[in-house]
């Protein structure tokens, strides 16, 4: 009898016979693995690959899929409580200002000039914040990495990678 085992072993000399320590079923299903192994042709053994193969994507998709659903939900939920925290700092600012504008009324004896000396104070700290924004905003540039990755792809899959 010839065999294709390690050292000329059948499978039962290996350890895989029943009352071995192999899981129960695992020696059956190893032995038909191998005798389909023997007996397929290499277009069933493709198929089997290619169907694995897509079974594994599928669920690599549905699990992305779960993931980002779970990511998305919980930077929504940030994202609102983000704004809530900007609209209550909004309104701190808010009545600070109406506090320094009432204190500045009764200092300089006049409501009007104090009312336009926070007004020039808040213009200064938007243009300053407007400046700074714009500055970082012309820094961006794009996704330079994943642009340069995605052009080595086609030559990667041709298997020359280096030529790129």
């Amino acid at each position: 009898m010839s065999s294709s085992w390690p050292g000329d072993q059948t499978p039962s000399d290996a350890g895989y016979a029943t009352g071995s320590t192999a899981a129960p079923g695992y020696a059956e299903h190893d032995q038909s693995a191998h005798e389909k192994a023997q007996s397929a042709s290499l277009g069933d053994i493709v198929g089997d690959i290619s169907s694995g193969l897509s079974t594994l994507m599928r669920q690599e998709v549905a699990l992305a899929k779960a993931e980002a659903k779970q990511s998305a939900t919980r930077a929504g939920k940030g994202a609102g409580m983000l704004a809530g925290a900007g609209l209550a700092g909004f309104f701190v600012l808010l009545f600070l200002s109406i506090a320094v504008w009432e204190w500045l009324s009764s200092a300089l004896n006049s409501r009007g000039w104090a009312a336009i000396l926070v007004m020039v104070v808040w213009a200064v700290i938007a243009a300053i914040l407007a400046s700074v924004g714009r500055k970082h905003l012309k820094q961006i540039q794009g996704m330079p990495r994943t642009v340069e990755t995605a052009k080595q792809v086609p030559d990667a899959l041709k298997g020359n990678e280096d030529h790129s």
